[in-house]
């Protein structure tokens, strides 16, 4: 993986999207790029849930994806997969894809006063979790791995924006097998 392209979807505030391209170069030590594109994700939307679909965003882009490159969506409408009621974001297992939404990780989502710094540690474990699908990773057992599954906000809150012993090893392996 020579590099992290962040794309914003939709109207997400691009303060996020700068927080991330700042933060995940310390996590996977190569660089990461905002790339602009003109992805329309209305298709995605699905007026009987009012949520966007996932997987169908990711779809829209690996229109754009390079092979050399992690691409990561970023967008700030709610998310869902047909089989769960919500989704914080969504990833291809191995490969290059993946979205992330802000959307559930405001602290204004559950009526509570907002906390930017809990927003972007939440963004940050997030954007992470999905990038790790990307290298390979599966959801770890281990509670603070920020590779275990999230369900809940308070699930994310829990765990560390860091991979356990055993995720970083395969974090290290994949990246130096160019994946």
């Amino acid at each position: 993986m020579r590099g992290i392209e962040l794309v914003p979807l939709g109207r997400v505030d691009m303060r996020a999207v700068d927080f991330l391209s700042l933060v995940l170069p310390d996590t996977f030590r190569v660089p990461c790029s905002v790339r602009k594109l003109a992805i329309d994700i209305e298709p995605a939307f699905d007026p009987k849930r009012r949520q966007y679909h996932s997987t169908k965003l990711i779809v829209r882009l690996l229109d754009f994806a390079r092979r050399d490159y992690k691409m990561l969506g970023v967008t700030d409408v709610d998310l869902h997969i047909p089989i769960l009621t919500f989704v914080f974001g969504e990833a291809q297992l191995g490969r290059y894809c993946a979205v992330v939404s802000t959307s559930r990780l405001h602290q204004s989502f559950y009526g509570f006063e907002e906390d930017e710094v809990l927003f972007l540690e939440r963004l940050e474990k997030e954007a992470i979790h999905e990038l790790g699908h990307t290298l390979g990773l599966i959801h770890c057992p281990d509670y603070a791995c920020v590779m275990h599954y999230a369900n809940a906000i308070e699930d994310i809150d829990l765990k560390a924006n860091t991979f356990c012993h055993a995720c970083i090893s395969t974090v290290q392996q994949n990246l130096l097998a160019g994946r």
